[in-house]
């Protein structure tokens, strides 16, 4: 069985740094295209990083971009998502998620093409 499962997250001011973890079991890792998407109350899943099987390929929101940064380690089986310069507006649960691909192509950005995900971390950033 596939889980998932996220830390890191945590109450930070304005203009502070966070990294997120998501340790995966049950899958063949590198297998797998992996994700990042928030979620704020009474809002949809927000995609905010992604990464292909093997590392090489990348995609990160514009709202993040040059302030986060995806990788994987795929001999740990985790993905970690560097969260700096921390804005109010980046409060939300964050959720990892993969998906089973044959290829290591781009990764996708579409909550909708993910099939497993993790329960979830909070992030709060104070203003």
């Amino acid at each position: 069985q596939v889980r998932l499962v996220e830390s890191g997250g945590g109450l930070v001011q304005v203009g502070g740094s966070l990294r997120l973890s998501c340790a995966a079991s049950g899958l063949i890792f590198s297998e797998y295209a992996m994700a990042w998407f928030r979620q704020s109350p009474g809002k949809e899943y927000e995609f905010v990083a992604s990464v292909g099987r093997d590392g090489s390929r990348t995609k990160h929101a514009d709202s993040v971009n040059g302030r986060f940064i995806v990788s994987r380690d795929n001999v740990k089986s985790t993905i970690y998502l560097q969260m700096n310069i921390l804005r109010p507006e980046d409060t939300a649960v964050y959720f990892c998620a993969g998906v089973r691909r044959v290829s290591a192509g781009a990764p996708a950005i579409s909550s909708r093409e993910y099939t497993n995900w993790g329960q979830g971390t909070q992030v709060t950033v104070s203003s």
